[in-house]
């Protein structure tokens, strides 16, 4: 059997999982947030990245143990139960289907902003359109060209932060440090308000994870994947936090004219036309080349899981004659469609649903392997497998609450769905749950 070389070094990896978080999404995000927190994006996005960190911890110790692609799915599977693990996988699908659906909002309420004469919906047609043909004909964009989108990506919002600056130093009634973009309008946000907006704020982190899939390639993958799960969610949480601290500044309070496309009036009345067109530029590439991805992911796990007879195997296992999983595609395409009656707060929230669910069992996965299943029950052991994955649990559980109560009901009822389903192929629980092959 073939094995792929194991050629990736921590810093080729933690630069893989930067880049499919996509750092410019907290300008893309960033008006929803500010109308969330009432001005408090900064102390959104410090309170996430707390919260993240217990994950990130749990998410690297499970690496360790189960150095296999599937994530939270695989976690949950081999430590806590195989129909826990299929309801893991289960949410694992919802990131996976309806992301593509919250990138492509994001982009065309931008579109808008700068074209208004243009429909939203028409925007959001046309990314749906182009990235489903160019996916179903099988381009890839290469490594190359996603590495230049990310130097595009980092050069916009550090020339963002410095016109910020800019822009600030040039009122003399604005202080340069400040605690208003942490705690908001005369420190009034309270910590419901913080933790509601840290809900929202956590579709930033999404993708911190996904360099599990680079196990066969990585060097040293049970030593080097947990730095690098740590590593790119501290490293991330920090440019959102910084960014959005200097863009609150620059911007303070909550009162934009279109909160989806908040960044595009900032970056007006900071850089002028020529900065605002640069920044849409990058914005849009961005979310773009993001789109792709999220979409050829999507597809490619609707397919396994259609091979494996988990999901219909007539129209999601098979592929087109040019080797792209049709089927899964043209899904992502028409479950897109229901952006069109949603805006970007709760299109984002309802993703999240999805994701804390995996984070939830994610945490708990590391205190059923290590401490209940191991004993690994030390002093130094009982803070690293009970009491850091219990406060990543809690957190996690927090911020699922602090979701609106659409995302809620929505997260739900899918959560009901996979349910349902699994007690259909399980025939009440008389069968084996079926497993997924969720690395394809």
């Amino acid at each position: 059997m073939n094995q792929m070389k194991k050629t990736l070094s921590l810093g080729q990896v933690v630069l893989f999982g930067l880049a499919y978080m996509t750092p410019i999404i907290v300008l893309g995000t960033f008006g929803v947030l500010a109308v969330t927190t009432e001005g408090a994006v900064s102390g959104a996005y410090l309170a996430a990245l707390i919260a993240m960190l217990f994950t990130a911890h749990s998410y690297g110790r499970m690496a360790s143990a189960y150095p296999v692609a599937g994530s939270a799915y695989a976690y949950v599977r081999h430590a806590i139960d195989d129909r826990l693990g299929f309801i893991a996988g289960w949410a694992i699908l919802l990131d996976y289907l309806f992301l593509p659906m919250v990138i492509w909002l994001i982009g065309a309420a931008y579109l808008h902003s700068a074209f208004p004469a243009v429909p939203t919906p028409l925007w959001l047609l046309a990314f749906i359109a182009v990235t489903t043909v160019i996916n179903i004909l099988g381009l890839r964009l290469a490594s190359v060209v996603n590495s230049v989108m990310m130097l595009v990506q980092i050069l916009v919002l550090v020339a963002f932060v410095g016109l910020s600056m800019h822009y600030v130093l040039g009122d003399p009634t604005q202080p340069f440090w400040s605690l208003t973009p942490f705690l908001g309008a005369d420190s009034a946000a309270t910590l419901p308000v913080l933790m509601a907006g840290a809900a929202v704020a956590c579709y930033s982190f999404l993708g911190f994870d996904a360099v599990t899939t680079l196990t066969e390639e990585t060097k040293d993958p049970q030593r080097t994947l947990p730095r690098a799960i740590l590593l790119i969610t501290l490293i991330g949480g920090l440019i959102f936090v910084v960014v959005s601290y200097f863009v609150q500044l620059a911007a303070p309070g909550h009162d934009f004219a279109n909160p989806d496309a908040a960044a595009y009036e900032i970056a007006r009345n900071i850089g002028g036309d020529i900065f605002v067109s640069i920044f849409l530029i990058g914005l849009v590439v961005g979310q773009f080349a993001s789109g792709i991805a999220a979409q050829a992911s999507g597809a490619r796990l609707l397919y396994a899981m259609g091979r494996d007879d988990v999901l219909p195997k007539r129209w999601l296992g098979k592929l087109s004659r040019f080797g792209t999983p049709l089927g899964g595609l043209l899904l992502s395409g028409v479950v897109a469609l229901l952006a069109l009656t949603m805006d970007v707060l709760s299109a984002a929230s309802f993703i999240n649903f999805g994701a804390f669910l995996a984070f939830a069992l994610v945490n708990l996965s590391v205190i059923f392997h290590y401490y209940l299943k191991e004993r690994r029950r030390g002093g130094m052991e009982t803070l690293w497998f009970l009491i850091c994955p219990l406060i990543g649990l809690g957190a996690i559980l927090w911020l699922m609450l602090s979701l609106d109560h659409l995302a809620i009901m929505l997260g739900g009822a899918w959560l009901a769905c996979g349910l349902a389903w699994l007690i259909w192929l399980t025939r009440g629980f008389s069968r084996p749950t079926p497993e997924l092959h969720m690395d394809g």
